[in-house]
């Protein structure tokens, strides 16, 4: 049977429970067991495919085409394991299913109620991810005392006695804060979180204390004592210069050994974290430095971008080099700015995104980087603005100028999919998850690859178009990688350029701190090669 870790948070968002949970499945991974991690976010959307970036972050995408929060990719990063659509679980999944089974008569007649229908709908998606597994780790959304998560609470304290209170850990992330003008830390918030989750029958295990100042063991006893654990079960964790250092203070505290304790595990083997250390180590102490302009239209939210920001990162890592991100408004480079605004970078990324705001920004950070030859990459609409910068500028195509993002007046290069010309409800209509790849011979993606046939995963309805393939191709573009399902072009390249890579997928989904993402890590490598080459000539 497995063996549940439930993840919770108290007293305010945005503690670090993703992070939490991703360390704890990378140390009882290491420790040589086979551990998968569930989301649980108790908003009523069913997913996080039309939440806007700018209140949400970024959407993270599955292998097979689940649109999730973004806590996912922590969790594939940290545990190096792609997950799926029953990794995530929403209030609105859960309601549509009970709804959906009331309306075909499962329920018999009986009256449906949020227990036990929706609490057990619950337990049995947790089971079922859990299926296989040595440890489940299943984080719960938002904080303690949220209307929307009292069922999920419900649920995992129901778990207990479904499968045994000794199969279940309770891990509670919480705030310690410093009050300035009282100049020392305050336990109440804790106290009172705690006693929020007992009230409703959940008895924390663990206790995962966020501080911006140590904690001397005085304070974890205080702690200790009125939350009702053991002191060594009170875990400090504070701000780090990397959240992959996160797994390594955790471990000297010991809560993997607690946990493993707590579900009557005997572990195989003490964890290795070379790879870890050698991660932290490479990024903060690497001694030299390239700047990155990323040129979005999210760019005011830190998390609009965040697995482009860790896999420029992973590049900067696996090249010894410290990445200097440096976020630049799309819209601010209209007009003629680019050359002014980008001639700090030593490469340019141009990310995803919908809708025409900002485009003409990103074709001229395009333009500036091509004429420039400052390594330039493009994810998702970053590479078509990329081909639409071309074909305007290169191949002087008259029809390459467009002010709206619409089937009708978009430049012709880059065109709707066909089977959503049609289409009015565009929720949900996209190209999702991952597709096979194939890579031409030659080129420099088959090069930092390795390889000819890959797989990448997507998030877009708007496509390269082949009517214009041979023409561009003509003018010196390379289309360097095609979907050879449905014929569809997956990566550009200029030959010549010294990085000008475009690709129509998001390699960022794929990328880990001890592997990047090989686009990820060649883009860094080129502009380490011209941050070099500037440096000489200056």
């Amino acid at each position: 049977m497995s063996k549940f870790v439930f993840v919770t948070g108290g007293v305010v968002s945005s503690l670090g429970k993703g992070i939490t949970a991703g360390s704890i499945g990378t140390l009882l991974k290491k420790r040589g067991l086979k551990v998968s991690i569930l989301k649980i976010d108790p908003y009523l959307n069913v997913d996080a495919g039309t939440m806007n970036p700018f209140q949400h972050g970024e959407v993270f995408v599955t292998d097979d085409g689940a649109e999730t929060d973004l806590d996912l990719g922590h969790y594939e990063r940290f545990i190096d394991v792609s997950l799926s659509e029953k990794n995530s679980i929403t209030t609105g999944k859960i309601y549509s299913s009970v709804i959906k089974k009331e309306r075909r008569g499962d329920y018999l007649g009986g009256t449906v109620q949020v227990i036990p229908h929706i609490t057990n709908d619950i337990q049995d998606r947790i089971i079922r991810a859990g299926e296989g597994l040595d440890v489940l780790i299943v984080e719960i959304g938002g904080t303690v005392g949220d209307i929307e998560g009292q069922p999920f609470l419900e649920a995992i304290r129901q778990m207990a006695v479904r499968v045994g209170r000794e199969n279940v850990v309770y891990c509670h992330v919480t705030l310690i804060p410093y009050l300035e003008a009282a100049k020392e830390l305050k336990t109440k918030p804790t106290q009172h979180s705690v006693q929020e989750l007992r009230r409703i029958g959940i008895l924390p295990n663990i206790l995962v204390c966020r501080t911006s100042r140590a904690m001397d063991q005085g304070m974890k006893n205080k702690i200790a004592l009125f939350c009702d654990v053991p002191p060594e079960a009170v875990i400090e964790v504070r701000d780090e210069p990397t959240i992959y250092n996160v797994p390594v203070a955790l471990h000297k505290q010991g809560l993997d050994d607690l946990i493993l304790k707590n579900l009557g595990i005997k572990p195989e083997n003490e964890p290795d974290l070379s790879d870890w250390l050698r991660v932290v180590d490479r990024y903060m102490n690497s001694p030299e430095e390239v700047k990155i302009a990323l040129v979005g239209k999210y760019v005011q939210h830190k998390d609009a971008y965040l697995s482009v920001v860790e896999a420029l990162h992973h590049g900067g890592i696996s090249q010894g080099v410290r990445v200097n991100i440096i976020s630049v408004e799309a819209e601010d480079l209209e007009n003629g700015k680019a050359d002014e605004i980008l001639k700090f970078a030593d490469g340019v990324l141009i990310p995803g995104g919908f809708g025409v705001r900002g485009v003409e920004g990103m074709i001229e950070a395009a333009k500036f980087a091509r004429e420039n030859n400052v390594p330039l990459f493009g994810i998702c609409l970053g590479m078509q603005m990329m081909v639409v910068e071309f074909a305007r500028n290169v191949c002087k195509l008259h029809d390459a100028h467009s002010k709206e993002m619409n089937p009708a007046t978009i430049h012709p290069v880059i065109h709707l999919m066909e089977e959503q010309e049609n289409l009015h409800d565009l929720g949900g209509t996209m190209r999702l998850g991952a597709y096979p790849c194939d890579l031409a011979e030659g080129t420099k993606s088959a090069k930092v690859y390795g390889e000819l046939k890959i797989s990448e995963r997507h998030r877009h309805r708007y496509e390269f178009n082949n009517a214009y393939r041979e023409r561009l191709e003509n003018c010196g573009l390379k289309i360097a990688g095609i979907c050879t399902e449905r014929d569809l072009v997956e990566i550009v390249e200029l030959p010549e350029h010294i990085w000008y890579i475009g690709g129509q997928f998001h390699g960022e989904y794929k990328s880990r701190p001890t592997k990047p993402h090989p686009l990820f890590d060649g883009f860094i490598n080129a502009a380490m090669t011209y941050m070099r080459n500037r440096a000489k000539e200056a």
